[in-house]
């Protein structure tokens, strides 16, 4: 029987596999995110200044996802034009991730070296781990599978935040150590398992230039990418813009000990790991656009209620435990709405895109993902040292309505129409 035709089950195992990279990423990111700025405030006391260092790793991608992702849609080996990226950059950025908090140690300058050379083999991996999916799941199972790869970054996220975190209490190095073993195994179950392979009847040798690909993908006369790519800046102004100090914020504001700075990102991996692979069967059902296009209300709604919250707390002098138990509520019920536009937004963009061009569409997804995550961390910085943390939050939900509203002319990337009378036959 046609895959196609038995649904997305059948694609079902191997998205699991493919998903051990997105693993790594998730197990990685809220540590690094969490940690580092915690490393950097030893010597270093300007929130704007902690939040202008942590740009580095998203400069980089910015430089480095379009250019590596384009790079491996033109590579051919015998394990497949993405694997080779995976078995190489991924044990390095481990290996240079565990000793992340031995030169934070030693010195700024040991610190700011690491975590240099560190994200440019983390983000040089990057476009090809994500890119490893559509390579090999059709598009009309891509929101699903999305849910599901993000389900196993959001289980990378838990075991980062709530296991390896807690191991803090014993050493600084100890968690990073063990998320590079993490990462070294599941590489080993990407090599074994995952067979990279070209589609049938697809014209995959056709080398185009880089700058003719990107100049095709804005000269189609649908505004629909240049509008994701805009909503997708703003969303992740939000996102990128609050994350890095979300720790800080627990620590500073809340009085939370340093082994639960990371409390926040915890929650909100538990609910996107309970809502990634829902998020994608109901898009599929209700339209991705509809799907995104709501949770971007909900998730401003989350956002403009945390200071609400917290300034009601004061006002009726609540404990510290029971204001620390609101706002990780509402990080919860953000990662369960956040998830939503995350699962769907990369699936969208890959429904306009051809075999060939899997690369370039994810370059430009980190081409403004990124330019994003560069301006919001020294943004949202500024805005703590002026008026407080709120601010911070209050500027998401602003953010969060623009991207709402520019989604709104968006009409491409749902599912195919071919695929949806085929799905009446079934």
């Amino acid at each position: 029987m046609n895959k196609n035709r038995s649904g997305f089950g059948a694609y079902m195992g191997l998205t699991f596999l493919i998903g051990c990279g997105f693993f790594t990423m998730g197990l990685m990111d809220p540590l690094y995110d969490t940690y580092v700025p915690l490393f950097l405030r030893r010597y270093i006391h300007s929130n704007a200044a902690v939040g202008g260092i942590m740009t580095l790793d998203n400069l980089l991608q910015l430089l480095l996802i379009p250019v590596v992702s384009i790079w491996s849609d033109r590579t051919r080996t015998r394990i497949g034009r993405r694997m080779p990226f995976i078995v190489v950059m991924l044990p390095i950025s481990a290996i240079l991730f565990a000793l992340i908090p031995s030169m934070a140690a030693r010195s700024l300058a040991a610190l700011i070296i690491i975590i240099f050379f560190f994200n440019i083999f983390k983000t040089s991996v990057r476009g090809p781990v994500v890119a490893l999916m559509p390579d090999t799941i059709p598009g009309e199972f891509r929101s699903e599978a999305n849910g599901v790869i993000n389900m196993m970054a959001g289980i990378g996220l838990i075991i980062g935040t709530l296991v390896l975190a807690q191991l803090m209490k014993i050493n600084d190095n100890v968690p990073f150590f063990a998320a590079g073993i993490c990462i070294f195994i599941a590489v080993a179950i990407l090599l074994i398992f995952v067979r990279e392979r070209l589609p049938e009847g697809e014209e995959v040798e056709k080398n185009v230039p880089v700058f003719q690909s990107i100049k095709e993908v804005f000269s189609t006369g649908d505004s629909s990418v240049p509008r994701i790519l805009i909503s997708l800046f703003f969303w992740f102004m939000a996102y990128e813009g609050a994350k890095p100090f979300l720790g800080l914020y627990l620590v500073e504001s809340m009085g939370a000990d340093e082994s639960n700075a990371a409390l926040a990102q915890g929650m909100a991996g538990i609910s996107s790991v309970i809502m990634a692979v829902p998020a994608g069967y109901l898009a599929h059902k209700f339209g991705r656009r509809r799907f995104i296009r709501v949770s971007l209300i909900f998730c401003a709604l989350i956002l403009f209620l945390i200071p609400v919250v917290g300034l009601v707390a004061a006002r009726l002098s609540l404990s510290s435990a029971l204001s620390l138990i609101l706002f990780l509520l509402l990080m919860f019920l953000y990662g369960a709405v956040w998830i939503g536009i995350v699962v769907n937004s990369f699936p969208m963009l890959w429904q306009m895109a051809s075999f060939g061009t899997i690369g370039v569409y994810t370059g430009l997804y980190y081409t403004f993902s990124q330019s994003a995550a560069i301006l919001a961390p020294p943004v949202t910085g500024a805005i703590i040292d002026l008026g407080g943390y709120p601010g911070i939050f209050i500027f998401g939900g602003i953010c969060m309505l623009i991207a709402w509203f520019t989604m709104g002319g968006v009409k491409s990337g749902e599912v195919s129409q071919t695929f949806e009378i085929l799905e009446k036959d079934i």
